[in-house]
């Protein structure tokens, strides 16, 4: 198992090489430069073209491509032209509170999704499971940045229960006063997304369950008399959470990825808001830098879905 996960990171390795090409290529061939809307506007073109020279956007782009991927590997990645600071600390305030949004709302989606799924295949045909296709189905057909919008007019802007922007209140002071204000931010979003993310998970745990229910080996216990719960906990569920498994590496990553949406919807100051803004202002550095760590969370995540499965599925293990 330890030599495939090995095997498997040194094909990451190129892998990010032409991932890093391919995002350094396409950021510079964004339209504009990062000075003129930093700077002013109405600049004068002598002095873009002095910080453009300065900065060695006119060198070569493999001559650009080898710096960075030099400064890179000594933990540098540069210094970003809209915020004047070393994109590796800017980055690094940020990822926190994307990482705590992404884990809140990971918990969320499966503690609704897995209870959600196999009670809709348990009851195929009856009226709960009606009623959560059609939660999914409409959920489904609803784009996620719309249901972003309507879930922070309504419990936002209308109820006022939850607040619409940042990450902690400006007045909380102590941990415990801190960690309530930054739970309270994240509990809307959170929910918002966990709403969002159920709908595949239900839809695959309950045709996994109605699939499972109907095989050789439950009719087999049941002949055996063996209890319905029994059969639902140890046959059906666990074998029906293999896919889900399988699925859980690439739902890490995509929660981290897809936080985008979120946090540009809330303002709230993660990662995604930093790419966005980035993009805005043809922040190259932080884009390329962005852009590569979200590539090599994807990589990551197809080998920790790869690990996920054989750990939980006895009948596959990586040789």
């Amino acid at each position: 198992m330890w030599k495939t996960i090995l095997r498997r990171f040194l094909i990451m390795i190129p892998e990010v090489i032409i991932l890093s090409i391919l995002v350094f290529l396409l950021a510079k061939a964004m339209p504009g430069d990062p000075f003129t809307g930093s700077i002013n506007p109405k600049a004068d073109p002598a002095q873009i073209h002095h910080l453009m020279k300065i900065n060695g956007l006119y060198d070569p782009w493999y001559q650009q491509y080898w710096n960075w991927v030099v400064h890179l590997f000594h933990g540098d990645l540069g210094n970003s032209y809209q915020y004047q600071e070393p994109v590796t600390r800017l980055i690094g305030g940020r990822a926190g509170n994307t990482l705590w949004l992404a884990l809140f709302t990971m918990i969320l989606t499966y503690a609704f999704a897995l209870p959600m799924g196999v009670y809709a295949g348990r009851h195929e045909g009856k009226l709960p499971d009606t009623i959560i296709r059609v939660y999914t189905y409409v959920t489904y057909c609803i784009p996620f940045f719309v249901i972003l919008v309507i879930g922070i007019w309504i419990f936002g802007y209308v109820l006022g229960w939850f607040p619409t922007t940042g990450s902690i209140s400006s007045d909380a002071s102590g941990w415990l006063h801190t960690f309530g204000s930054r739970f309270y931010h994240i509990l809307l979003p959170g929910l918002l997304g966990a709403l969002f993310g159920t709908v595949n998970i239900v839809q695959y745990l309950r045709s996994e369950v109605i699939d499972s229910k109907h095989s050789d080996y439950v009719r087999t216990a049941r002949s055996k008399g063996v209890p319905s719960k029994d059969i639902y906990r140890h046959h059906i569920f666990r074998n029906s959470l293999l896919p889900i498994a399988a699925f859980a590496g690439y739902s890490i990553t995509g929660l981290l990825n897809g936080s985008i949406f979120t946090e540009t919807v809330f303002s709230y100051p993660g990662m995604g808001l930093l790419f966005v803004n980035s993009i805005s202002f043809r922040d190259y550095t932080v884009i390329t830098a962005l852009v590569l760590i979200y590539g090599i969370l994807n990589l990551i995540g197809t080998l920790l879905s790869d690990i996920i499965l054989s750990i939980v599925d006895p009948r596959i293990r990586i040789q």
